[in-house]
């Protein structure tokens, strides 16, 4: 049985968004507070910092975006269904802690995949069992940063405490989609 596809899609946003606007307001009241209280070189060396920052980021996010898009083309919808669909049971949520934690990168592209995924028909649980385990057992964090910085038993007893936490949290996952359908009356 697929879970109802209605309940991943997202209304289309309109012309106005209020997180948006919620947000643009706080980056003006904050650009006015710095204007005002340290002056114009300042603003502008923040501002040119800050615009620095988002032509170094849009390449990323654009990248990112582009391999959630290559996915969606790439994998069969079956294979898909089959491997981390909704009827793919513990194993499945097995499948997709696996992935979350060989799949290098940050969250620019860990969750474009997520979200191709789901759009592919993994279920939610499945999803939030990969991006639990890209957080809590990615390897490249390990190997980078919690290896030399900690040495290997820490990294390892951190791992295998961490190691339920994907699954269990995709169970959840699948309980509260679960109980949403049932909500609103679906299979």
């Amino acid at each position: 049985m697929l879970p109802d596809p209605t309940i991943y899609s997202r209304r289309r946003p309109g012309a106005f968004d209020w997180s948006t606007a919620f947000i643009a307001a706080v980056v003006g009241i904050a650009a006015g507070i710095v204007y005002v209280r340290d002056g114009q070189a300042h603003f502008l060396a923040i501002l040119g910092s800050d615009l620095y920052l988002f032509g170094d980021m849009l390449p990323k996010v654009a990248a990112g975006c582009l391999i959630g898009t290559f996915v969606t083309l790439l994998l069969p919808r079956e294979m898909v269904l089959r491997w981390v669909g909704a009827e793919s049971g513990l194993a499945g949520l097995l499948i997709a802690t696996g992935a979350g934690f060989i799949l290098p990168g940050g969250p620019i592209t860990i969750y474009p995949i997520a979200g191709a995924l789901l759009a592919v028909g993994a279920d939610a649980g499945a999803a939030v069992a990969f991006i639990t385990s890209w957080t809590l057992l990615g390897y490249t964090r390990a190997l980078v940063w919690e290896l030399p910085f900690f040495g290997p038993d820490f990294v390892l007893w951190r791992i295998l405490v961490a190691i339920p936490l994907p699954i269990l949290a995709g169970i959840m996952a699948r309980l509260v989609v679960r109980a949403m359908l049932a909500r609103r009356g679906a299979p």
